[in-house]
């Protein structure tokens, strides 16, 4: 199991499903992968570790969807299967691609949000990195979504956090003091979210925020009134239904070529 950054709590959670898959179905779930969902070049390695020690399976949340190819189809080569979870790679040999329904959250982000600014006015994203598939799909959604459903409704920024909540609020606090008329903000990951927050408390300002991913203080700001909406993954069920996935395929079991998971409304 590979997961594409083990510090943010959204891979916590999915390694509490994997490890509770792995119980259900006795196998062994190694669990390794970087620090930060930035670090592709550390990814790469410990996918061509697990293919030297000969692993049965491997299930992997890709860092970046092009740059993990390869080091994917070293593994199909060596006849390991290989289950994609959480975030796309840019190739078909694979047994199950299992994720939330990215583009389909933005598009729900976009209208969720259009409605709370009434419509029109001008917002803003804040963006998780370039070449993150499941980020990606959900920001294409939403900016589809207000281009085609709400053409009153802008976006006159937007800037990327790069998985980490430092970056993330300092982006909110540069497009806060560029943008003093903005109605809104999207942020489409958990580090975007939390980051945002920050800013607009520290700012004291008043606007329409829809944030995605669970933390406390996801939850304390809603509580708060600085969140209006909160998108939330299962990511334990992630976790779980890529092991599962892996188990019934070396059981000789057929497997769904893909699982969309849908989001929860929290508000």
């Amino acid at each position: 199991m590979i997961p594409k950054a083990t510090a943010h709590l959204f891979f916590v959670s999915v390694h509490e499903g994997v490890e509770r898959a792995a119980h259900e179905f006795s196998i062994e779930a190694l669990w390794n992968g970087p620090s930060d969902e930035t670090d592709s070049s550390r990814q790469i390695q410990i996918v061509d570790s697990m293919v030297a020690q000969g692993v049965d399976g491997i299930a992997i949340s890709a860092t970046d969807e092009r740059a993990l190819v390869a080091p994917l189809m070293r593994a199909r080569a060596a006849k390991i299967p290989v289950v994609i979870f959480d975030s796309a790679v840019a190739m078909d040999d694979y047994i199950s691609f299992i994720s939330t329904d990215n583009y389909g959250a933005g598009c729900l982000a976009a209208r969720r949000l259009a409605g709370l600014v009434g419509g029109k006015g001008s917002v803003a994203m804040i963006q998780q990195k370039p070449g993150g598939a499941s980020t990606g799909r959900r920001e294409s959604g939403f900016e589809e979504t207000l281009a085609k459903e709400f053409p009153e409704v802008k976006i006159v920024a937007r800037q990327f956090s790069m998985g980490d909540r430092a970056k993330a609020r300092a982006a909110a606090e540069n497009i806060l003091t560029a943008q003093p008329g903005l109605a809104g903000i999207f942020a489409s990951s958990e580090a975007s979210s939390i980051g945002a927050i920050q800013a607009i408390r520290s700012r004291g300002v008043k606007l329409k925020l829809v944030t995605f991913d669970d933390s406390e203080m996801h939850r304390e700001a809603l509580k708060e009134g600085v969140v209006n909406l909160m998108l939330i993954q299962d990511p334990a069920r992630l976790g779980y239904e890529a092991v599962k996935a892996l188990a019934g395929y070396l059981r000789g079991e057929t497997q769904q070529k893909r699982l969309d998971l849908p989001v929860r409304e929290i508000v």
